[in-house]
């Protein structure tokens, strides 16, 4: 299929996430972003001494000539281009009618906060959260002032020229970058026929944490932006990757009407069990591995179903999950990642023999270097997948949505009670009660818990606290 556009351009700045986008277009088959191919301190890249045959001289002495390469390369080719670029090619590629337009945006107080961070550090890519480097730089008044009036007047410039001449841009929103639909709808738009089937990981978002945090001066900031009410200075930034619907995950009881949409890392075997009781069969027997065909089925033939879910405090199942998938023996432990975190980020774990004697405070030190993982892993900091079984419930039930919420949301600690009366309510009396959980091997949360440890569960999952309201971990 033929391209609709000979070349493309994206029109941002520094600190939008035009790398990462940059990075997955180039993932494209027959896609290539020459990177800022006009940048007047560079070209292409801050390392090139060339772009396409072409030194920065030569470019510098005729820049259209860049241009004109560009447009003649194999396949769809394009740069990015920034407000303080060469301004002597921009009426040539506003002009182009066969150059797709891609505007990519970023809150303007994110970049400006950003940009600071990486002037004050030198770092302006991050591939592995373990080469970070902090900064808090001042918010300047002055300089926020200048910096967002220089990005105004050339997103309006580029939107008058567009409007007048009759093109529409491909907008992207900062957000988007994280979708794969969208990044894919992109390929769509430039007329692309490849596909990505996964979004590049290799880049990592360098500062996740809330704007209040990232200056030395939040209150200056937050008086400054007081009346722009876009600016949420406390806003969690959520980096994390998207999750779907794993209907084949679903769980029905045998015969009664009810629906369990399991979270990774909750209480599971418990709820098969009550769910199991309920019709006298083993849990093992229990309907589940679901297609969405087969679910729809199953919905319109017991009108009056209901559908549930449960969530666990954020710590109970980190620690959970980090005993059964990490310490544990046999399939469920992820062996490969195990070694990556005793390898490379020092967690006091044994590496191959799980069956290894652990005293107490060795179980602790690695549990609370685990916490310390999941905060960097959840803002997508690490080369780590965010694996379902850790990663937030609030992005899990968002998966639920793809296909179908829950109409209940059970918290663990209430679930003895209001598992039972969901029984009722569609028909089931005397339901047997809920098992109590079994204890975490080699040691329990209760064994090791302490105000560190509720601590960095805290920092880790900021968004199911904030989200669902937990408060410090109780044991049940």
């Amino acid at each position: 299929m033929p391209n609709r556009f000979k070349t493309f351009v994206i029109f941002a700045e520094m600190r939008t996430g035009s790398n990462f986008l940059e990075t997955n277009l180039n993932a494209l088959e027959g896609v290539c972003c020459h990177g800022e191919a006009f940048n007047p301190h560079f070209i292409g890249y801050p390392s090139s001494k060339k772009l396409l045959g072409f030194t920065q001289s030569q470019r510098d002495k005729a820049p259209v000539r860049l241009l004109e390469k560009i447009r003649k390369e194999e396949g769809l080719n394009g740069f990015r281009y920034f407000h303080d670029h060469d301004p002597r090619v921009l009426d040539d590629i506003l002009a182009d009618e066969d150059c797709a337009k891609i505007i990519l945006t970023r809150s303007a107080i994110e970049s400006y906060v950003s940009w600071k961070i990486a002037r004050s550090t030198g770092q302006w890519k991050l591939t592995d959260v373990n080469r970070r480097r902090d900064a808090r730089p001042d918010f300047d008044p002055l300089e926020f002032a200048e910096f967002v009036g220089a990005l105004d007047r050339f997103r309006n410039e580029i939107t008058q020229r567009l409007q007048a001449t009759g093109q529409t841009a491909f907008q992207l929103d900062y957000a988007d970058l994280r979708s794969l639909d969208v990044i894919n709808g992109l390929a769509a738009y430039l007329g692309a026929s490849a596909r990505l089937e996964k979004l590049d990981q290799s880049l990592k978002v360098q500062n996740p944490e809330p704007l209040s945090q990232k200056v030395t001066n939040p209150k200056e900031m937050a008086a400054v932006l007081n009346s722009a009410t876009e600016f949420d200075l406390d806003a969690l930034p959520d980096f994390e990757p998207r999750r779907v619907a794993s209907v084949p995950s679903y769980i029905t009881a045998a015969k009664a009407p009810l629906l369990f949409l399991p979270i990774r890392g909750g209480p599971t075997a418990q709820v098969n069990a009550f769910l199991a009781a309920l019709d006298g069969v083993p849990p093992e027997h229990l309907p589940t591995k679901l297609s969405q065909r087969d679910l729809r089925q199953w919905k319109r033939a017991r009108p009056g179903h209901r559908s549930f879910t449960v969530i666990r405090h954020p710590l109970l199942r980190a620690h959970h999950v980090y005993c059964a998938h990490i310490l544990g023996h046999g399939k469920p432990v992820y062996g490969a990642i195990r070694q990556t975190l005793v390898k490379r980020y020092g967690l006091l774990i044994p590496e191959k023999d799980t069956e290894e004697a652990q005293d107490i405070s060795t179980h602790r030190a690695g549990f609370a270097g685990f916490l310390e993982f999941l905060k960097g892993n959840i803002a997508g900091q690490t080369a780590i997948r965010v694996d379902a079984a850790w990663c937030t419930q609030a992005q899990a039930l968002q998966g639920f949505a793809n296909f179908a919420l829950p109409d209940m949301v059970i918290r663990e600690e209430e679930m003895h009670a209001l598992l039972p009366d969901l029984a009722s309510r569609v028909g089931v009396e005397a339901a047997a009660p809920v098992p109590a959980r079994a204890g975490d091997h080699p040691f329990d949360l209760s064994d090791i818990y302490d105000d560190e440890i509720e601590r960095l569960a805290a920092s880790a999952y900021q968004r199911d606290y904030m989200i669902f309201g937990f408060e410090r971990w109780q044991p049940l």
